[in-house]
């Protein structure tokens, strides 16, 4: 069996059940050349998603059966690049990974920020991600109080947004 040498982008959110998850299975279609994880700052581990969520994707054509909210650590903390859904997540990251801190930063700072040119680490690497003051307009707004059609709308804005930043990713070698 050989090692999965694809560039990995773990997107994160709170509790592994909504966000990321979205964002996760979306950029897994989208972007097959990338590893695609995901994983929550504060998660009751082995949960599946909410059946809002699994709605939600259905909606987009998507399913993940399988997943299983997951606690971020030490090996989400190496991904190539670290893609959370508000300002709390980066600061969660560089408590408790500083090691991370310079490949995290909001999508829709990616979105904004990230070159289109040259291989992702270097793109990566001259955001100076560990210093930069994450601002309020960064946050996609968490789903979790509300009813199917704040998943919907969720799930669409997320769509669009990871849309945006595989068209901003490099086609792996």
């Amino acid at each position: 069996m050989t090692a999965d040498v694809r560039p990995v982008v773990c997107f994160v959110c709170t509790g592994n059940a909504a966000r990321s998850v979205m964002a996760r299975r979306m950029f897994a279609e989208l972007a097959p050349g990338y590893r695609a994880t995901s994983a929550g700052t504060l998660v009751l581990e082995g949960h599946p998603m909410s059946s809002r969520t699994r709605s939600a994707l259905r909606d987009h054509g998507l399913a993940d059966p399988d997943h299983r909210s997951s606690q971020f650590g030490d090996e989400q903390a190496a991904a190539d690049l670290i893609v959370v859904m508000e300002p709390d997540h980066v600061a969660w990251i560089r408590r408790h990974h500083p090691e991370a801190a310079d490949r995290t930063a909001t999508l829709p700072r990616l979105i904004r920020d990230l070159s289109e040119t040259g291989p992702l680490a270097e793109r990566v690497a001259s955001l100076d991600l560990a210093d930069v003051e994450v601002e309020s307009w960064e946050e996609v707004v968490d789903p979790a109080a509300g009813d199917q059609a704040v998943f919907d709308a969720c799930a669409a804005e997320i769509r669009l947004l990871v849309e945006a930043l595989t068209g901003r990713l490099p086609t792996p070698a």
